[in-house]
């Protein structure tokens, strides 16, 4: 399987290029183009993060209950995907360490790839932020996409990241929910919030925007449609893009 990533930073899609009898596991709607020949079915997938209580935990953590399934069958096939919103895509090669993706943060990944839920604890509500995140384990290709930007950040130590811009670190590393500073009220005064202190060894992606900061930023600036009808518009989507 060859990959091309291209239009990076802010419209990123992913050229597949898939050899015979490979397959490629993608979020719902991700295609965008693909060879005539190749073979699309719907699933559940089976196994470790598989089946209906796999899809429905998926849900729980923000992504899709079925999954797209890409076989190339006994000749080379090409499929190109791209995330719902304008952003980065980052390729990332699991060799037994697993990954903790952010919710809305997986994409794709080859066949070998287990995908189930991950409990981050309670602490993660605290933060705004979903308290369930997705787990990649197994080895073989996960494909990230973000909000903007992805970047990697090798974390040998301790490192602050706001919780909203986290698309994946690896298992190695553990985390706490803080104030980004001394003070809790200077924290929220001054826009913060809160934020993610990691601790150990490993990589870390972020994103360079978040999703929640965009909807409050259009949901506020809509015009009103008529009167207090497209206040509540403008209201519904503010809250609904603040809650992605």
């Amino acid at each position: 399987m060859k990959l091309d990533i291209l239009h990076q930073p802010d419209s990123s899609v992913a050229k597949i290029q898939m050899a015979p009898r490979e397959e490629l596991l993608a979020e719902a709607g991700a295609m965008v183009a693909m060879s005539g020949h190749l073979n699309v079915s719907t699933t559940l997938r089976r196994g470790k993060g598989g089946g209906v209580l796999g899809g429905l935990k998926r849900m729980v953590a923000g992504e899709s209950l079925f999954l797209s399934l890409f076989r190339s069958g006994d000749r080379p096939a090409e499929i190109y995907l791209a995330p719902k919103l304008m952003g980065d895509l980052l390729p990332y090669q699991l060799t037994g360490c697993d990954l903790v993706i952010q919710s809305t943060g997986y994409l794709a990944s080859t066949g070998q790839v287990n995908i189930d839920l991950g409990f981050q604890g309670f602490k993660s509500m605290f933060s705004g932020e979903s308290i369930f995140w997705l787990t990649a384990s197994g080895r073989g290709l996960v494909l990230l996409n973000s909000f903007g930007s992805i970047y990697e950040v090798e974390v040998d130590g301790e490192y602050i990241v706001d919780t909203g811009n986290i698309v994946a670190f690896e298992k190695t590393l553990s985390f706490a929910i803080t104030k980004p500073g001394e003070s809790w009220l200077g924290a929220f005064l001054g826009g913060e919030g809160l934020v993610c202190r990691f601790q150990g060894r490993g990589k870390l992606y972020c994103q360079t925007h978040r999703l929640g900061h965009f909807g409050q930023f259009v949901g506020s600036r809509l015009p009103a449609i008529s009167g207090s009808k497209g206040q509540i518009v403008g209201g519904v989507l503010e809250q609904v893009l603040g809650n992605l």
